[in-house]
């Protein structure tokens, strides 16, 4: 959990022919490279992540785009551009109007990726399509930008008619790729939430439209502990989740969690943000519903409200701490003790 990869992996070197040296010594000194996958949110394989190994910053997330577009490693080391250098170049309407990209200058922007093949991408436009409506009348300055990930330009065409926002034009597969590059896609749909400067609010712009139909918290900064629900339970599955479960037959019960989580989760966040790095757990608050009950059965929780727990879904491991009474104090130890790696995991 530390911050620079060498405090992950210890004092191991990896050399091009000395992989059975390496392995076993990180066999020997106990380090479980599953921290990796957590550390840099790997979600599917293959993947390639180009890091600094003298801090562990990620330079670039989608590696296999990088040996693909550049196999002579011309643009090496390959490290994050500005969305405004990356986007430059012609934009489409969907009636075959053009426009420069610097038009998108001064407005926040939604970078949608998404295809007409994937149906959880045809779902999410749909609502997108009503909440782009909503929030261009209430006059915010937002423009949503199409990357297609479909499989031929009449798919695309087909797709984007339905579309009132602005596109890459398909042919631009390098444009298109580059994005893809500087975002770090691993699935679709994808939608990344900019400030009017192109810098990143939210990752999470599926769940945070699926969840503010009316788009009264637009342009969603993200919260730092939220309520577990349907839409928003796909995040479970990026890393280390703290979840305090409660009973929600209290109407008081869940916001009391979230206000005596809250300030906990914000110094995690402050801390790692300040070394540009993201915060290592995730939290949230559950109630009762069918959601919560599936999630109890699936990872083997007792039926206990309050429960402290943290969920490790890609380690397939959970911490569960079963007390009478949550405190912030309480609360504190249990995510200081995670993250120390004090805290003997049980399986999922």
């Amino acid at each position: 959990m530390a911050g620079a990869l060498s405090e992950v992996l210890g004092e191991v070197l990896v050399a091009a022919d000395g992989e059975e040296v390496a392995v076993s010594a990180l066999a020997a000194r106990g380090v479980s490279l599953l921290k990796l996958w957590n550390k840099y949110r790997v979600s599917n394989i293959p993947s390639l992540i180009f890091i600094d190994a003298s801090t562990g910053k990620v330079v670039c997330r989608n590696g296999l785009l990088v040996i693909r577009d550049d196999p002579e490693g011309l643009e090496f080391p390959w490290g994050p551009k500005p969305f405004s250098e990356v986007v430059a170049g012609p934009l489409l309407r969907n009636n075959g109007q053009t426009l420069d990209s610097n038009a998108l200058e001064g407005s926040h922007v939604g970078v949608y990726f998404s295809a007409h093949w994937c149906p959880p991408c045809r779902s999410l436009t749909r609502v997108l399509v009503e909440s782009y409506r909503k929030i261009k009348e209430a006059g915010q300055k937002f423009e949503i930008l199409f990357v297609s990930a479909d499989r031929s330009e009449d798919s695309f065409k087909q797709y984007f008619s339905e579309m009132p926002w602005v596109a890459v034009p398909y042919a631009d597969e390098a444009r298109r790729s580059r994005l893809n590059r500087l975002y770090g896609i691993q699935g679709i749909p994808t939608l990344i939430v900019l400030d009017s400067k192109g810098d990143v609010i939210t990752r999470q712009g599926r769940v945070e439209v699926l969840n503010d139909i009316e788009c009264r918290e637009f342009p969603w900064h993200p919260k730092p502990v939220l309520e577990l629900t349907d839409s928003n339970a796909v995040q479970l599955n990026e890393g280390p989740c703290l979840v305090l479960f409660v009973d929600s037959e209290d109407d008081g019960e869940s916001e009391a969690a979230k206000q005596l989580i809250q300030p906990i989760a914000e110094k995690i966040i402050a801390k790692y943000k300040a070394k540009e790095e993201e915060a290592p757990l995730l939290f949230f608050v559950a109630g009762e519903d069918d959601m919560t009950d599936s999630l109890r059965d699936y990872t083997n929780l007792p039926e206990a409200a309050p429960l402290l727990t943290i969920l490790d879904m890609s380690a397939r491991a959970k911490y569960v701490m079963d007390v009478e009474e949550i405190t912030p104090e309480i609360v504190e130890a249990f995510v200081s003790d995670f993250l120390a790696d004090k805290l003997k995991p049980e399986p999922i």
